[in-house]
């Protein structure tokens, strides 16, 4: 099973395409990650379309079974998290459009499922990322490492959720 993970932003949208099984052994392998970056000086407009032209072509390209988005639980800055919530709600009706199912984790769940800690730091985030998937190497830049972490959460949460069908995580 392959899970795309998208970790959205307007002027870098994270991605890593995990592969893993919801049964038997916990292996996970990247396939890929990167980032999709657009011009901020750019109008919104402009640098919405580019990503959708380029999410787009990512998904036909990679035809993910599920799709993670970083779900926008809190930002302090408005100015930020709008932009964020756009890109987020383009990478969402995308998959939508391509009947791919969609989850969404916020940064806290992702960090419980990948670290067991909550509140762990990136760089902690990021070296579970690499030790989870046998890389050699950190992925950078940082979005795509948080990227591949989000699809590592769709199977750690979606193994739970089948072993105890009475829980959901939303």
């Amino acid at each position: 099973m392959f899970v795309l993970g998208i970790d959205p932003g307007l002027t870098r949208c994270g991605f890593g395409l995990i592969e893993g099984s919801l049964e038997g052994v916990e292996s996970f392998r990247a396939h890929r990650a990167g980032v999709i970056e657009t011009d901020p000086l750019m109008a919104v407009e402009k640098r919405l379309s580019q990503l959708l032209v380029e999410l787009r072509a990512l998904l036909e390209d990679t035809t993910p079974d599920a799709v993670v988005v970083e779900r926008v639980f809190y930002q302090r800055n408005a100015k930020t998290a709008i932009p964020v919530a756009q890109a987020s709600g383009v990478a969402v009706a995308l998959a939508g459009a391509r009947e791919v199912p969609v989850r969404q984790f916020t940064a806290q769940q992702v960090k419980l499922a990948v670290t067991g800690y909550g509140a762990a730091s990136k760089a902690q985030v990021q070296g579970m990322v690499t030790r989870i998937c046998g890389l050699s190497h950190v992925p950078e830049p940082p979005d795509a490492a948080d990227a591949l972490a989000l699809a590592i959460t769709y199977f750690m949460i979606e193994r739970t959720e089948r072993r105890y069908p009475s829980v959901r995580v939303s």
